[in-house]
């Protein structure tokens, strides 16, 4: 006699639920009458979502059959029926693999809009990348703290920019935002966050290029664990690529979409950059450690020491006008102008020594020129206290706003860009006072935009967006929770020590006071 007996069954731990599924294979003989029954029990499956243990059920039907020959004991059909379960199991657990969508790209097509090459995972085989797909995105997170921790300081007045807070979210002012936006706007989105009592969950729809998604989403909790108990429930979409998509028109209707980065001729949301947290794939720390090292670079020589010429050193092959024009002013006696490529392919094989930022702050001008679109790399040109040239930018980040024409950069004609920069670098070299005072002003602006206020302006962004919401935020159903435990899983090696660096602590402090709204931008 033998039967296998399948159960299903709900445990709830702390609040998470999960599902059971136990298997028994019971084996029983009878000789001089006496049962002997020996049984072999399956290790449990546990399933974090409910769909899942639905669709599996079918799979799972009870078998039972008695009667059979006492004199012979089916140990073939036991472990038949057992390898038969077995491969149901793993069948079932490498298509919920298949369908899951990561923070890292798994089963993640790139954005249509941006497009760029697949991401591949060749180094991995089929069963190992199963395990860890199912491993980090259902059973990284536990119960997590969400009270609030009272402050022990006062707090600080916001910088003036922070205005510019009032000003994007202006366009939903009065009719606010509803789910319908969200759901309309989606199409241009490359994930969803929502939190809902301190938990963080996304919903993933396309592909970030290299680690963008996860240090953007690494910033979002660091943000949960430096006011803990103070970020409001919020339902909010976001791209990740450089180019604003929402043009405001009349024919336009306003949709709320974060990025970082927009223009006067977009509702796109500007949102600090995953960069502050970290770039490994280019080993730019994060900011803190990057500003402090790039401020005692910049030190090393006196301004009369500095090289009397503009600098420029970035990749130019990524459709860029400015810079394809830029590579035509590369001569320090005619223009006053020093361009370089960088090659990022052969500097990852050298270890990065040419391309070390700290390094690139012994010219007294450098020039800021847009790539494809945005470009990350204007907070670093003006950490280096050198005059900045820049050429008329199209875009803007979320601290770009606070920055004054002739106080805080020289502005660079797009239309004639060789001769401006001459004309900008005749005049510094001819007033060196003058030209050392505004290196000095927009070194002094980045130092005090450090981490504290890049958290400030995070939180006041996403307090003042959720009061816009018409509607409850709530859990998709296809959204995954994101703990600090789910991104070190999903991490390598290198990506985990740039997580780890910029961790933070709850902070002491409240966030700084958010300045009204002007009555003109």
């Amino acid at each position: 006699m033998w039967s296998v007996d399948v159960g299903i069954q709900r445990r709830t731990e702390g609040h998470s639920d999960f599902f059971v599924v136990d298997v028994g294979v019971t084996v029983a003989s009878v000789a001089d009458g006496i049962v002997a029954a020996d049984e072999f029990n399956s290790c449990a499956i546990v399933f974090a979502r409910e769909v899942e243990i639905e669709r599996l059920r079918p799979s799972l039907t009870l078998i039972r059959k008695t009667n059979r020959n006492p004199s012979s004991v089916p140990l073939f059909g036991v472990l038949l029926i057992v390898l038969l379960l077995t491969g149901i199991f793993l069948f079932e657990v490498d298509n919920l693999a298949t369908q899951t969508k990561t923070i890292v790209g798994y089963n993640l097509k790139p954005t249509p809009w941006h497009e760029f090459p697949a991401k591949k995972f060749n180094n991995e085989t089929k069963i190992a990348r199963a395990s860890k797909i199912i491993q980090c995105s259902y059973f990284s997170c536990g119960r997590s703290r969400n009270e609030p921790i009272p402050f022990t300081n006062q707090a600080d007045n916001c910088p003036t920019f922070f205005r510019w807070i009032h000003h994007d979210l202006d366009p939903w002012s009065v009719t606010r935002i509803s789910y319908a936006d969200l759901m309309e706007v989606k199409k241009f989105a490359s994930f969803r966050v929502v939190i809902i009592g301190g938990k963080l969950y996304v919903e993933y729809y396309y592909d970030c290029v290299q680690s963008r998604a996860m240090f953007t989403i690494w910033g979002l909790l660091q943000l949960l664990k430096r006011y803990p108990g103070r970020i409001p429930d919020v339902d909010l979409m976001f791209d990740c690529m450089d180019k604003p998509l929402i043009q405001k028109d009349a024919s336009t209707k306003p949709l709320p979409i974060f990025r970082y980065c927009t223009t006067p001729d977009h509702y796109d949301i500007p949102f600090p950059d995953w960069s502050f947290w970290g770039w490994p794939e280019i080993n730019i720390g994060p900011w803190e450690e990057e500003f402090q090292s790039i401020k005692r670079g910049s030190q090393q020589q006196s301004w009369k020491k500095k090289h009397p010429y503009a600098y420029w050193k970035g990749n130019p092959d990524v459709f860029s006008p400015a810079r394809e024009a830029l590579l035509m002013c590369n001569d320090t006696k005619q223009w006053g102008a020093l361009i370089m490529r960088q090659n990022w392919t052969q500097e990852q094989l050298d270890g990065f020594k040419q391309s070390k930022l700290s390094n690139q702050c012994n010219h007294r001008y450098k020039i800021y020129a847009e790539g494809y679109a945005w470009s990350v790399s204007l907070k670093y040109i003006l950490s280096c206290g050198c005059v900045p040239l820049i050429i008329n930018p199209k875009y803007d980040d979320f601290f770009s706003r606070g920055l004054f024409p002739k106080k805080d950069y020289l502005p660079i004609s797009p239309d004639n860009i060789c001769p401006s920069v001459k004309t900008a670098v005749e005049w510094g070299n001819k007033h060196p006072a003058k030209a050392e005072a505004i290196g000095k002003s927009v070194q002094d602006f980045m130092e005090r935009l450090n981490i504290d206020r890049i958290y400030d302006y995070m939180y006041h962004l996403i307090v003042e967006y959720a009061k816009l919401l018409d509607f409850k935020p709530n859990r998709p159903l296809s959204a995954l929770e994101e703990c600090i435990e789910s991104l070190y899983c999903f991490a390598d090696g290198n990506q985990t020590k740039f997580l780890a660096r910029s961790a933070t602590l709850p902070s002491q402090s409240p966030p700084c006071n958010l300045p009204q709204q002007a009555n003109s931008q």
